[in-house]
This record gives C-alpha cells, sequence and structure tokens, in this order.
C-alpha cells in the first residue's frame, strides 16, 4: 500500500513538473515560430544557454522553434493549460491582450533607444499587469523587429500603391485595420503557412521585419521589397502563470533574470542582422525606400480609434510619444 501511495505521488510530482524520469532535470519547453537562422531562434537558443548553464541539474530549457509545438494562437493556448512552458508572442497578444495594441500603432517606436524607455518606462507599469490579468506572466521584452512589405505586383512607395494587393498579416486587429486603411486587402495567415500562400499566388505580399523575410525564404518567391518601416513589433518572453507559479522558486529567478539579461543581446543582433540580411536581399529583389511621411499622414485614424476604445489609449499613446524626445 505504501509503495503504490508512494508511485501514485511520483507519477503526480512528473505531470505537474515535467520531468522526465526520476532524477531527470524538469525540461522547460521554449516555442515559437521563428525559422532557423530568424531572430527568434538565434535570441530563445542564446537563452536557453545562459539558462541551463545557471540552472545546472534543476532543470532544462528545450527550444522548439518553427512552429514545431504550435503556432502563435496554439501556443499561447498551451501556456495557459501547462503543456508549453514559455513562448515568444509578438503580434498575437494585441489579440488576447487590448493594450498590447499600443505596438500595432504604425510609427510610434522610433527606434530601439525609444524602444529602451517605453520597456522600462511604461511596459512594465501598464501592459505586464494587463498581461497578468489574462493569465499570462511575461518575463522579458525582446524584438521581433522593424517591419517591411514584400509583394509581386510593385514597388510600394505611398499608401495608394497598396491598392487591392492582398497582404498577409499576422493576427492582429490593429494590423488589419491599419493596412485597410492604406487600402491593401489584409488577410492573416500563420506565419508557417505564408511561404506557400506567397507561391502559389493566394496572396500577393506580406510584411514583416527583415530577419524573417530571409529565414522564411520569402526572397524566393517575392520581387519586391519596400522599407516602410510601418511597426516596430517587440517580441514577449512568456509563461502561463498557472504553470509559472508551479516551478520552483529558484528556477523561475534564473529564468526571469536570464531573459531580461538578454535584451542587449537581442539589440544587438537585431541590428547586425537588419545591415546584413538588406544587403543580401538586394542581391536578388528590388529594394525601395517608402515614403514614411505619407504613410504618417494615412495613418491618424487608427491612432484616434485605439486612443478612442482601449481604456487609457490614449494616455498611453501620449506617453510613449512623450518618451521619443
Amino acid at each position: 500500500m505504501r509503495i503504490l501511495k508512494w508511485l501514485v505521488t511520483a507519477l503526480v510530482l512528473v505531470v505537474l513538473f515535467g520531468g522526465s524520469g526520476f532524477g531527470a532535470p524538469l525540461e522547460l519547453k521554449f516555442g515559437h515560430v521563428g525559422a532557423p537562422g530568424s531572430l527568434f531562434d538565434l535570441s530563445a537558443n542564446e537563452f536557453a544557454k545562459r539558462a541551463n548553464a545557471k540552472l545546472g541539474d534543476k532543470a532544462k530549457v528545450v527550444v522548439f522553434g518553427s512552429s514545431q509545438i504550435g503556432k502563435d494562437e496554439e501556443l499561447m493556448q498551451k501556456l495557459k493549460l501547462g503543456t508549453v512552458d514559455l513562448a515568444l508572442p509578438s503580434t498575437v497578444m494585441s489579440s488576447l491582450v487590448d493594450v498590447f495594441g499600443l505596438f500595432e500603432l504604425p510609427y510610434l517606436v522610433k527606434s530601439r533607444a525609444h524602444m529602451r524607455k517605453i520597456r522600462d518606462g511604461v511596459f512594465w507599469e501598464k501592459l505586464a499587469p494587463a498581461a497578468e490579468e489574462k493569465g499570462y506572466k511575461v518575463l522579458a521584452v525582446w524584438e521581433n523587429g522593424f517591419r517591411q512589405i514584400t509583394n509581386n505586383a510593385r514597388p510600394i512607395n505611398v499608401p495608394e500603391d497598396l491598392k487591392s494587393i492582398k497582404l498577409r498579416v499576422p493576427k492582429g486587429v490593429w494590423r488589419v485595420k491599419m493596412f485597410q486603411a492604406y487600402g491593401a486587402n489584409p488577410t492573416p495567415i500563420a506565419l508557417s503557412e505564408v511561404f506557400v500562400a506567397l507561391q502559389t499566388n493566394v496572396i500577393d505580399g506580406q510584411e514583416n521585419p527583415l530577419a524573417q523575410i530571409a529565414s522564411q525564404k520569402f526572397q524566393e518567391v517575392q520581387k519586391y521589397l519596400s522599407l516602410t518601416e510601418h511597426v516596430y513589433t517587440p517580441a514577449f518572453v512568456t509563461a502561463g502563470t498557472g504553470r509559472w507559479e508551479k516551478l520552483p522558486k529558484d528556477v523561475r529567478k534564473i529564468l526571469e533574470n536570464t531573459a531580461k539579461g538578454m535584451q542587449e543581446f537581442v539589440y544587438a543582433t537585431a541590428e547586425k542582422l537588419d545591415k546584413d540580411l538588406l544587403k543580401e536581399l538586394s542581391a536578388t529583389m528590388k529594394v525601395n525606400t517608402a515614403n514614411k511621411e505619407a504613410f504618417i499622414k494615412a495613418s491618424g485614424a487608427i491612432y484616434d480609434e485605439f486612443g478612442a476604445t482601449v481604456p487609457g489609449g490614449k494616455e498611453l499613446i501620449e506617453r510613449v510619444k512623450k518618451l521619443a524626445k
């Protein structure tokens, strides 16, 4: 009877904490949608390397990229279920927590230096608590990047050039609204499905940071690369609050400190990728720099709507704008 009770207790611990066997380190699954060579991939693997060196035999972070264990929405569901420990969402957060739509507003974030100020002066005070109310614990703010447009129809210089173009966007209500305002036909599609959709002409184009464009090999099926930098998207190292609170306190501390300590590595890697990949993509794609002022002029209604419909939205916009000065 004692042996049976011991076995049941051990089994419960294995289920709760994900151990692969008695005496084996606790396995922490870190899922993301980035392909090999992407900023997500490089950042997540560096994080795992650093965290595992500190965790020792307490736990081990195992990274699953390329949507291996779920697309963005699936990963966010699995965080809540506790079947995935960490994920790296970006735009999808605006569909789950209204206030994260702040990072969907065009041309709001001016630079990585500006983003540092937003992170330290606004994010932890206003956005992180809102995520926790929805069941998500944000450990750190990393990067997805400045987004550019690719397509097979024509160079995009001004919003009017997007008219009638069927453009893939990630699932995020504000990204859809923005491109509708610009005259495009925005279509939300999971990142893992975009290459085939472009190849088969289901869509005409897409928008992503250069690191995602290159790692997904969109240059093989796209003619034009237009440097619009219409949105800067952060990425968020995220856990489900239920699962997070069950992890040992010392493990949580190592994970959180390591994730936050990664920020400058992420920025430096992103800056290098932007420079290197622009040269690489220019070899096979026709590249142009868009008229950003024209896009900014066409973006006013999005700001007005966000400020009017998201509680505290107008105040947040003003605080972020002041941090750019």
